[in-house]
Formats: C-alpha cells, structure tokens, sequence
C-alpha cells in the first residue's frame, strides 16, 4: 500500500488494485514523453526490427515502436513522479549496482 497523510493529519492508506489482465504487465524498452499546457503523456513502446530502404542509402534507417501503454498525468504529479523515480533507483543501486546504458556507460553521475 502506498502511504500519505490526509486532510487534518489523518493516515491515508492507498490500495492498489491490478485487473487480473495487467498483472503479467507489459514490456517496455522505449519512453516517448510529451505535454499540453494541462498534463503529460508518457507513452511506453517495444522497439520492432530497424527498417532499411536498400534502394535509399541516405534514407534514414526507421525503428517502429509499438506504444503498449500511453500513461497521463496531471502537471502537479510530474515531480512526485521522478521522486519515486529517483528513490527507487537509488535503492536499485543499492543492491544491484550501478545502472548502465545501452552500451554499458553508467547514466548516473
């Protein structure tokens, strides 16, 4: 359960109910984020093969990204968001180690 303290210093508890359809998840290994004025849209992906235009060596080589879930948050979450983020890395590092990059460089400082 996911904690907080409510209106008049009252303890808040938060369950989280997952339909038994979400719980296997699904895989993500590419994040497209974007805004309006009001809210921010994350959209996570599979990558799919590279397509390559043979008959076009300048053609730009196009990954297509299949988006298996687009997530919307209000503004005012967005800092909660990387707080949770960050602490949950952290802690990640913790017991496994440094996170590394797709090519195996450290992303932290």
């Amino acid at each position: 359960m996911t904690e907080a303290e409510g209106a008049g210093g009252r303890h808040v508890s938060f369950r989280v109910d997952l339909p038994s359809e979400e719980i296997a998840g699904h895989y993500a290994n590419f994040l497209s984020v974007w805004h309006t004025p009001h809210e921010f849209t994350l959209d996570f992906a599979a990558t799919q093969p590279p397509q390559v235009d043979e008959d076009d060596p300048d053609a730009p080589v196009v990954v297509p990204c299949q988006v298996v879930a687009r997530v919307k948050i209000p503004v005012s979450l967005v800092f909660d968001v990387l707080k949770a983020l960050n602490e949950n890395m952290t802690k990640y590092e913790a017991r496994f180690g440094p996170i590394t990059g797709p090519r195996g460089e450290g992303v932290g400082p």
